[in-house]
């Protein structure tokens, strides 16, 4: 067993650099296509890496900083200068809140006041169950999400086990465990900060289009929400339908009502990370002008002397470091500390920076423009038919591989593509993001995934028949959605070729 694991191991690894040698091979060898070609054979290099995940994906993410420079592509100066911008301490700022959610167990009173709301009854107990995850997963860690939501499903499923037919028992437990699975994957659609493909699709958009429309937190929640609204609405129906029908409830409030009081008084450690967290939510949301019919509520950016000088990085960062600074009962100790910000999954910055540097060269060397000469073919397709063959390939290719490495890979080819077939570019990049986080079918899709299976109560038959249809069902909703609110949501038609797509991409100066 151990020699078999090691062979897979071996040819994991061998898979990479081997799959880049015959790119080279099959390129152009005029040296005109030299950049290009060696670009061609470090995307599919990170991308046999990432998929397989023969090393761990943060390493992957550094192979630009060695081959880039090495093979002539981009200096390394270019390179490094790459790995960062605004979206990076976005995400940071975000996850450092959320960390303090959890150190201070905000995140459960939250949790538990959604349930207490919610009622009793299963149909309820679902509902409650699922409203809690996605509501917290909109801002918090999906992993994080899931991970608190499961003590306490589990309360629940031990109590039904006692009090309840066990066919019955056994059907339910299976529809709650994956209604928090499917939950928290769906609330983080919402925002910029759920998930880790929306925040690449954030950063590489402005990389691949400088001079096109920024992408911020209120603009993406106003496409996005509704599209998280009906895929919840969608998977509670189908979830109830399926596994909860004729089940009995068994006294759930009352687990809820009891772990709240466990709780004891909200502390004032918890009311201080609170008022971070909503005036967060709340700079975001209102840091650009908002249309409400023929008005329009000024964002408060524009108080300031630069406006376009703020990103939403920056409100994360200032409100994140405000944790490390307002202090909590013990004496000395503040809301934040460091040991409890180390636990940031530093390997999605570095994933993130590497798709960022592998967008780049891709621009740059001209791989995106030799990408978008051989399919333009693709330009007789209908752009409502494009959308669902994007949306379909990615959720079942993330089924199996890392979302946020998919994403980082396919975002710059299609905005090759894009190009290519001078066609609006959110047509074909937002359809991509939000299918990735869209994996319903298999334990290993994403984190909240595995988790629920990992409780051992339902078999990967009963994950995979249930993602499937629902899967499917997202297809549609996310092709009609962006067809019919794009335009207003992104300007332009499928079809149109808006200016700013003819702008340069953008370059990093060399330092």
């Amino acid at each position: 067993m151990a020699r078999r694991a090691v062979s897979i191991g071996g040819i994991k690894l061998a898979l990479g650099p081997a799959l880049a040698v015959v790119t080279w091979i099959l390129m152009p060898a005029n040296p005109e296509a030299a950049a290009a070609s060696a670009t061609a054979g470090v995307v599919v290099w990170m991308g046999a890496w990432w998929l397989t995940e023969a090393v761990p994906l943060a390493i992957t993410s550094l192979l630009p900083l060695a081959f880039f420079p090495v093979l002539g592509i981009l200096p390394a100066g270019k390179v490094a200068g790459l790995y960062t911008n605004d979206v990076v301490f976005l995400f940071v700022g975000g996850f450092i809140v959320a960390l303090a959610m959890e150190k201070w167990n905000l995140h459960r009173r939250i949790a538990l006041r959604v349930l207490l709301v919610a009622g009793a009854g299963p149909a309820r107990t679902l509902i409650g169950f699922m409203a809690a995850t996605a509501l917290l997963s909109m801002w918090i860690s999906n992993t994080a999400a899931t991970m608190m939501m499961i003590p306490i499903a589990m309360a629940v499923l031990v109590r039904y086990d006692a009090m309840v037919d066990q066919a019955a028992m056994k059907r339910y437990s299976i529809g709650l465990l994956l209604g928090i699975a499917y939950s928290a994957s769906i609330g983080g659609i919402a925002t910029l900060v759920g998930t880790p493909p929306n925040l690449v699709f954030a950063s590489l958009f402005p990389m691949s289009f400088p001079h096109g429309p920024e992408i911020t937190f209120m603009q993406w929640m106003e496409f996005a929400l509704p599209i998280s609204v009906l895929l919840f609405v969608v998977a509670s129906a189908l979830l109830y339908r399926m596994y909860a029908r004729g089940v009995k409830g068994a006294g759930e409030r009352e687990i809820f009502r009891k772990e709240l009081k466990e709780m004891g008084p909200i502390s004032r450690e918890e009311k201080f990370v609170l008022a971070v967290f909503v005036t967060l939510a709340v700079l975001w949301v209102t840091r650009e002008s908002i249309g409400i019919g023929p008005f329009s509520l000024k964002g408060w950016a524009h108080l300031l002397p630069k406006p376009n000088y703020i990103g939403d990085g920056t409100v994360a960062i200032v409100l994140s470091s405000l944790l490390f600074i307002l202090p909590s009962r013990k004496p000395g100790e503040a809301l934040m500390d460091w040991p409890t910000a180390r636990k940031l999954p530093w390997g999605i910055v570095l994933l993130f920076g590497g798709g960022f540097a592998l967008a780049g060269a891709i621009s740059q060397s001209g791989l995106s423009a030799m990408i978008g000469d051989k399919l333009q073919s693709l330009s007789t397709l209908p752009p409502m038919l494009m959308t669902v063959g994007i949306s379909i390939s990615m959720m079942f290719t993330t089924e199996f591989t890392s979302n946020t490495a998919t994403t980082q890979m396919v975002l710059p080819i299609l905005a090759a593509v894009a190009k290519a077939l001078a066609r609006n570019p959110f047509y074909l990049m937002v359809p991509a993001t939000i299918s990735a986080s869209c994996a319903f079918m298999m334990p290993v899709a994403t984190p909240p995934n595995a988790i629920v299976f990992g409780t051992g109560r339902l078999r990967i038959i009963d994950m995979a028949k249930t993602g499937v249809v629902l899967n499917l069902i997202a297809v549609v909703v996310i092709a009609l959605w962006l067809h019919l609110v794009g335009p207003a949501s992104f300007g332009g038609s499928p079809t149109g070729h808006p200016p700013w797509m003819d702008s340069p991409a953008a370059v990093v100066p060399t330092p």
